[in-house]
């Protein structure tokens, strides 16, 4: 569904260069439900962007659905996002028109393509378990609920990838947990592929893929060692959820954890030693290189 290598995305001001993406690589599967991690600052709503078609990489590649982004011109932009992506963002002033019904916000994106499908709209309110607020004005909502119409909104016209940049950053955790399942549930029933981007680590309990951006690259993966229907019949099960990998690009760089710099007392300093010791490779710190 998705294919990212070599993804560069440089912002330049008068006298400024900022790489908010530095090559990175990343390969989404169709009908994957998966979410993207980092601090902020670290290029995930950047990419998210661009898997959107609301922005242009600087450089590399960038394939959606078998199509090569780079090379698409406004009119194929405009029809992409049209048809083929949806979004859902944290902020519902941008998902919602406030003084139309969730109806009516809903129906909105099907008019605009010409469709009259009123159907469509309830059809879509009742898979977020809201046909009985069909008629309800924004301000008679909770957050929660509101997400749900915004996250209807983005499924109106049958699109291939939903992005959600921070879904669940507005509501409490109760709220939180109930979206997220809402995702789960739509990625199973519909079987559309689903990108959550997210500075909560605590997401990756409900996906079976996080990938974890940091400094413009992807640094690691964690994949589900179980299915999550499996861990909610065994929920006080004490093993971690998911396995953690380091990624090894083409040319054989690797992102070393912060975590694992500070122990060694490495943070700040851009010289390691390498060996290979018992098939494992193993990173010394500069005062142990010598004898």
């Amino acid at each position: 569904m998705i294919h990212c290598e070599g993804l560069v995305k440089i912002y330049k001001t008068a006298d400024l260069e900022v790489f908010a993406l530095q090559g990175l690589d990343l390969h989404i599967e169709d009908g994957e439900l998966m979410a993207i991690i980092g601090n902020s600052g670290s290029g995930k709503s950047t990419l998210l962007n661009m898997l959107g078609g609301l922005d242009r990489p600087t450089a590399g590649k960038l394939i959606v659905d078998g199509k090569d982004m780079l090379k698409f011109t406004e009119r194929d932009l405009v029809r992409y996002k049209r048809k083929s992506v949806g979004f859902v963002w944290q902020n519902n002033a941008r998902n919602l028109i406030p003084y139309l019904t969730a109806q009516e916000n809903v129906e909105l994106p099907i008019l605009l393509t010409g469709s009259r499908k009123r159907w469509r709209a309830k059809e879509l309110l009742d898979a977020v378990g809201l046909s009985h607020r069909a008629n309800s004005k924004l301000y008679q909502l909770s957050g929660g609920e509101q997400q749900r119409v915004a996250i209807a909104i983005a499924l109106a016209n049958h699109p291939k990838l939903l992005l959600a940049d921070e879904p669940t950053g507005s509501v409490d955790s109760k709220m939180s947990n109930q979206i997220l399942d809402l995702f789960r549930e739509l990625n199973r029933s519909l079987g559309i592929t689903i990108v959550i981007v997210t500075h909560d680590p605590e997401l990756a309990k409900k996906v079976d893929r996080v990938a974890a951006i940091r400094d413009g690259k992807i640094s690691s993966e964690m994949l589900r060692r179980r299915s999550y229907a499996e861990e909610l019949a065994e929920l006080d099960q004490e093993e971690q959820s998911h396995v953690e990998y380091a990624i090894l690009d083409k040319a054989g760089r690797l992102q070393v954890p912060s975590g694992y710099l500070e122990t060694l007392g490495l943070k700040n300093s851009n010289k390691v030693r390498l060996e290979l010791a018992e098939g494992k490779i193993v990173i010394l710190p500069p005062e142990e290189a010598g004898d």
